[in-house]
């Protein structure tokens, strides 16, 4: 079969829509299908400048949120104008966001969607429009649209499909996030060479948070809990691999606080280097929050520490809920609270082998539920439901 995998974001980029564009091609190739990737970096430079960069730019200079959705629609014209001019044939398409559904389906091709999150709720949680606002308002109308029209409509978690059927009263199909059992995979191998490539300090246990820098990833209260754990164990450093509009604030927090000696920013780490960063650590942080209507969902970060080996300790909030299970798998505290994350740390610091017996049962979890040979298997099933309701074939 082959596939055309679209979005209007850059690809690949710091993220798990990338990561899951990325590791269900590697699923679906692995089964013998032919899989290409359309994305706003495989656009024209020129165009991407003219039609949607700079005027949207200019109208969010004017008016806050206008040239959010005047670049998400100029977007939407330049990803099927170029479905259209394909010499390829494609049987199907998957989309990977509202505008990108909305785009291949005006190219005529069949196109199931994922839905990774709440499109206009995560705008107005990252600051690029307003709540209420005709922005706002205009974006719900597009959601709706786009899951009405897809031929499926795919969540990764049960959260999502409800808010799709009470936003759009469509019956999702959910089909829970995944990794790449093969690249995230225990490794302490590499763990010396990676402490000297980023400069990790060798002599102190690392905390790892491997998020963007947005409000709705909560990266600040690690930050916050820091001071508690560093009472108990100074030789602890807290490090970041990410970036974000939140990275300013962390820093002037960890100034504030004077621990810049014990806080370290990576950057953006490159997808196939993350399983050697997250074998060198010895926690894994995920602590997510709320954040304008918006909560995480089957986090693929959380689902990469699971698989690499390392003991994740997260926020019990949406998705994160239905993947662990507190004190068998990893370990849930409440969100915003970084006295109880502090607990949760310092625990885990005094006793190491509470850490590895929850990796063990991690990784156990991971093979069986969230490897990305199976999520593959369940794609093509949705993929062949799709054809054979638009060829009229009968199912079996």
């Amino acid at each position: 079969m082959n596939i055309l995998m679209t979005t209007i974001f850059s690809y690949p980029h710091e993220g798990g829509l990338s990561s899951h564009i990325t590791t269900l091609k590697s699923g679906l190739e692995s089964m013998g299908h032919t899989v290409d990737v359309l994305s706003f970096s495989h656009l024209p430079p020129f165009r991407k400048t003219l039609l949607a960069k700079a005027p949207g730019f200019l109208l969010n200079s004017m008016k806050k949120g206008s040239g959010q959705l005047f670049n998400d629609r100029q977007r939407m014209k330049l990803l099927t104008a170029t479905i259209k001019k394909s010499t390829k044939r494609y049987d199907i398409i998957h989309a990977q966001d509202v505008f990108a559904t909305l785009a291949s389906i005006e190219a005529g091709i069949p196109t199931i969607q994922t839905v990774h999150g709440y499109y206009s709720f995560e705008a107005i949680s990252r600051g690029a429009i307003f709540e209420n606002s005709e922005e706002d308002l205009l974006l719900q109308e597009y959601e709706r649209k786009a899951y009405r029209s897809a031929a499926k409509v795919v969540t990764v978690d049960r959260r999502i499909k409800e808010y799709i059927g009470h936003a759009a009263h469509v019956e999702a199909t959910t089909i829970k996030n995944f990794i790449d059992v093969t690249a995230f995979k225990p490794n302490t191998s590499n763990r010396e060479d990676t402490q000297k490539r980023f400069l990790i300090p060798s002599h102190k246990r690392m905390l790892l948070v491997p998020r963007r820098m947005t409000e709705k990833n909560g990266v600040i209260y690690p930050l916050l809990a820091l001071p508690e754990v560093l009472k108990k164990h100074p030789d602890t450093v807290l490090v970041y691999a990410g970036t974000g509009e939140q990275q300013s604030k962390l820093e002037e927090t960890a100034t504030k606080l004077c621990l810049q000696e014990s806080v370290l920013f990576l950057g953006s780490v490159p997808y196939e280097n993350m399983n050697n960063v997250y074998g060198a650590s010895d926690i894994v942080l995920i602590p997510s929050v709320h954040s304008h209507g918006v909560e995480e969902a089957t986090s693929i970060s959380a689902l990469e520490a699971m698989g690499s080996g390392s003991p994740v300790i997260a926020s019990m909030i949406g998705g994160l809920k239905e993947i662990i299970t507190d004190g068998e798998d990893g370990l849930l505290v409440e969100e915003k609270n970084p006295v109880e994350l502090a607990q949760a740390i310092t625990m885990l610091l005094n006793d190491s082998s509470q850490g590895e017996r929850l990796a063990i049962k991690a990784r156990e979890k991971i093979e069986l539920e969230y490897s990305h040979l199976t999520a593959a298997k369940h794609f093509m099933d949705v993929y062949q439901e799709v054809l054979d309701t638009k060829t009229g074939r009968p199912k079996f």
